[in-house]
């Protein structure tokens, strides 16, 4: 694995393992929300984002968090070796969101200019991710990315575990799993 792609909903935990994996394997790490957002969030024209997205993964190795589907899996998922979904519970989701608020109105992931954003029309997205977008998203990856290896994490534990398997072979300096 040298290329991977970590999808989710907001509050899943995506940026937060993305920085563990690019930590343990010495990957760089790709936040799409940083490569999205203007600053005031304002969206870029469609072809600046996806020139942005394919400069960004034109690495041999990387960790890509986001979503993104219909603007950028025809990107990514060709040269993933695994995608990541991140199943977590949306009532986790839902506090981590309203938690993250609270406790850092900026995220090192997140474009400059771009203040954390709780309103309704975010927390609705937040609630409804699994019956809403979540089904689109892996209709798109399936449609995409199908031979791509997939693994699905749910709790904290089991991240955890996922990332404590990843060992770094010392002859190449890229990950085995264990």
């Amino acid at each position: 694995m040298q290329r991977i792609v970590i999808l989710g909903n907001a509050g899943s935990g995506k940026s937060t393992l993305a920085r563990a994996i690019g930590k343990r394997l010495n990957l760089p790490v790709v936040h799409l929300d940083t490569l999205f957002w203007e600053p005031g969030w304002v969206e870029p024209e469609a072809e600046q984002f996806r020139s942005r997205v394919s400069e960004a993964i034109t690495a041999d190795a990387w960790v890509c968090e986001g979503n993104y589907a219909r603007r950028t899996f025809d990107l990514r998922l060709p040269r993933a070796d695994l995608v990541i979904w991140l199943d977590t519970p949306r009532l986790t989701c839902f506090t981590r969101v309203l938690k993250r608020h609270v406790m850092n109105r900026t995220r090192p992931d997140m474009a400059a200019g771009c203040a954390n954003k709780l309103d309704r029309e975010f927390l609705s997205f937040v609630w409804n991710f699994d019956r809403g977008y979540r089904p689109g998203i892996e209709a798109a990856r399936l449609a995409i990315g199908p031979q791509v290896p997939t693994v699905h994490l749910r709790r904290t534990r089991q991240v955890a575990a996922f990332v404590e398997s990843l060992a770094v072979r010392p002859e190449t300096g890229l990950q085995a799993s264990s």
